[in-house]
């Protein structure tokens, strides 16, 4: 067996199974819950099939547990976390960096990253796609870029905009129609 191939572990959550990959300098893939075991691992290792099952180190296991609290609704700050995401386009690398900045509860939108990176709005595009081959969703925080509008938007993990919507849920974040200000006496 390879010491330099990445190493994998599935584990379960309150939301479901979720898998985690590694090498030597940081997390290279995350899997969001999934109903099952089989299922998270056939889908981690649909993105990093040289992977292999092995004990995380205490810097891993760290992350498995700081993603079990999160998935119970605890606020987790993932910054800190090493990735090891190997070869990036450099405008993708700079979303990537931008967007782990955005906290716990907090959005942004597709073209609010894109100015804060100084492109155009057509950069908008850029962004939606960066997000979609994010390899390591919920530490670098996809699910908190809406669309134009405040709306939902994308999301291409299993369970998609549903599970979307739970994550910005679990973080205080109410999207749709805002409460009305008073409510009606019923006269």
């Amino acid at each position: 067996m390879d010491p330099l191939a990445p190493h994998y572990r599935v584990f379960e959550t309150a939301r479901g199974f979720c898998g985690l990959a590694w090498s030597e300098a940081g997390i290279t893939r995350l899997q969001l819950p999934a109903p099952s075991v089989a299922a998270a691992e056939r889908h981690l290792l649909r993105r990093v099939p040289e992977a292999r099952p092995g004990e995380p180190p205490p810097e891993i296991a760290g992350t498995v547990a700081a993603i079990r609290r999160y998935f119970t609704g605890e606020a987790v700050d993932f910054a800190p976390v090493r990735l090891d995401l190997g070869e990036q386009d450099v405008f993708f690398t700079q979303i990537y960096a931008a967007l782990r900045r955005v906290g716990w509860g907090e959005t942004t939108t597709y073209g609010a990253l894109a100015r804060q990176l100084g492109a155009g709005p057509e950069a908008a595009r850029d962004v939606g796609q960066a997000m979609a081959r994010n390899p390591v969703p919920l530490i670098i925080p996809c699910h908190r870029v809406l669309a134009a509008g405040g709306k939902l938007g994308g999301f291409s993990a299993p369970g998609g905009a549903d599970t979307k919507a739970h994550m910005l849920e679990l973080e205080g974040v109410r999207l749709g129609p805002p409460e009305p200000a008073q409510q009606s006496l019923g006269f």
